[in-house]
């Protein structure tokens, strides 16, 4: 395989990893209070904060169950809240669906991987500046960022991607990709 296919190869793989993120991002969004009820049950933090009495539960066990007691307050009380989830999930789909475009001619349409890096790039601050507001525990905000760092992650060893910029250079000073098969 020549080195154009195997740079265009390469960046329609990690393209659909981005996409497949996105989506999968999106779709956790909208069931919020069974997922936590599985994860509540799957990590053993209601028993843990039921029978820590001496030494106390763990911190990430008192959160875990304090967020499914607010979220099934909630869908009790005002279950319209969880449209904003609704719409959260339609956004990561809109924009996995944005990157079929980069899919299609990644060279033509290069300003989606720039813009894809600078949303997860502004992940972090957004987290930990409306986290703190909101009251999140800073080692909540750390894990919830992390998401954007994985899902950036396709593109380098270890975040961001610069990766597919250094492709994406190659490739538009050598060829443009064929339309790739989606």
């Amino acid at each position: 395989m020549n080195r154009e296919r195997v740079l265009c190869w390469r960046i329609k793989v990690l393209t659909w990893l981005f996409i497949i993120g996105l989506v999968l991002s999106g779709a956790t969004a909208i069931p919020l209070p069974c997922e936590l009820d599985r994860l509540v049950e799957l990590t053993g933090a209601a028993q843990l904060v039921d029978t820590s009495a001496s030494t106390g539960a763990p911190g990430w066990a008192v959160w875990l169950t304090r967020v499914q007691r607010a979220l099934h307050e909630a869908d009790q009380r005002s279950p319209f809240i969880f449209y904003g989830a609704d719409w959260l999930a339609f956004g990561h789909f809109a924009i996995a669906l944005a990157f079929v475009g980069a899919l299609r001619d990644p060279v033509r349409n290069r300003w989606l991987f720039t813009f894809g890096m600078i949303a997860c790039a502004l992940v972090i601050p957004y987290a930990l500046v409306f986290g703190a507001a909101r009251g999140i525990p800073l080692w909540w905000r750390l894990i919830a960022r992390s998401g954007c760092s994985e899902s950036s992650r396709c593109g380098s060893a270890k975040g961001g991607s610069p990766s597919w910029n250094r492709d994406l250079s190659i490739l538009s000073e050598r060829l443009s990709c064929p339309h790739a098969d989606l």
